[in-house]
């Protein structure tokens, strides 16, 4: 049975956006939805003894009961045909949605809940959760888009070879065309041997932006192939990354990058442009870790 989609959910509207996506995805997988809820008790405000939940009829179990059904109705009405379950797992939602990516296809999470505070554009859950996640994460930015492209941000590097496999699946299930893009600068250029190392502008013109392209063709070798049936647009573009791609996402469906790639630091699991783009995108982001390659 295919692995299914997970969607987390406190209560707030950008749950609720993340689950309707959530359905989407699961159908076009062909899997179930699962949704789930991290109920993290303050210990240290509870009587001794007390149940988290309250007594057995009324309080905080009701409440929660009451957020999780109308979740699970909202998903069953966005996509009558996938089959939702639901969980109440005790626990920090960075702990349990993590946990639940271990036996999921995606997890789906809205950019900021209940818990946030004020002031700040994107849930720490949401950061966290796309840096240690098992599967991939999709973190709903704004409204879900009609738009139907799918944005790739490309970079190159062998982590990032998994996202790139992960949009082409995606554009595939959905029927989505593709825009791979490629951002670079004189300083992050892929040049296998410059002149000078500290001196990159001493190449001959044009050189660093045909290692730019090749760069590209290489990352997207034997895709098409595999997904025939998915429209493939290339750009690659001189300036910075998340710049082109913040840029890029105003006319995507969802922009999917790696979670690290290359001049990341050794030991960060979320390199600053996927942060960057995770606060300031305009559509959906799926991040994407080196290691979920072939899940």
């Amino acid at each position: 049975m295919n692995a299914p989609v997970v969607v987390g959910v406190d209560g707030s509207s950008s749950s609720l956006d993340a689950v309707d996506l959530a359905a989407r995805e699961a159908k076009v997988r062909g899997c179930g939805l699962t949704v789930v809820h991290a109920l993290s008790w303050p210990k240290k405000h509870a009587p001794p003894g007390t149940s988290p939940l309250g007594q057995p009829e009324g309080g905080l179990r009701d409440m929660i009961g009451r957020m999780v059904a109308e979740a699970v109705e909202r998903a069953r009405s966005a996509e009558p045909e996938v089959q939702v379950t639901n969980a109440v797992v005790t626990g920090e939602p960075l702990t349990v949605l993590q946990g639940q990516s271990s036996k999921a296809a995606l997890v789906v999470v809205g950019s900021r809940g209940l818990g946030g505070f004020a002031g700040l554009l994107l849930g720490s859950t949401a950061v966290h959760l796309a840096a240690h996640s098992h599967c991939p994460v999709l973190v709903v930015r704004e409204q879900p888009r009609t738009a139907r492209q799918i944005l790739l941000g490309v970079d190159g590097s062998p982590v990032g070879d998994a996202a790139v496999e992960f949009a082409f699946a995606e554009a595939a299930l959905r029927g989505s065309p593709l825009r791979a893009l490629h951002a670079w600068t004189m300083w992050s250029a892929s040049m296998p041997a410059l002149q000078d190392d500290s001196m990159p502008y001493t190449n001959p013109a044009g050189e660093l932006e045909d290692a730019e392209e090749r760069l590209m063709a290489e990352a997207l070798a034997g895709r098409s192939e595999k997904y025939p049936g998915v429209a493939v647009e290339h750009t690659v573009v001189r300036g910075g990354a998340r710049e082109a791609l913040i840029e890029a996402s105003r006319d995507a469906g969802l922009l999917v990058v790696g979670a690290r790639g290359r001049g990341g630091f050794a030991g960060l699991l979320l390199g600053s442009v996927s942060q960057a783009l995770l606060q300031h995108a305009h559509c959906p982001v799926a991040v994407v870790r080196g290691s979920d390659a072939h899940r």
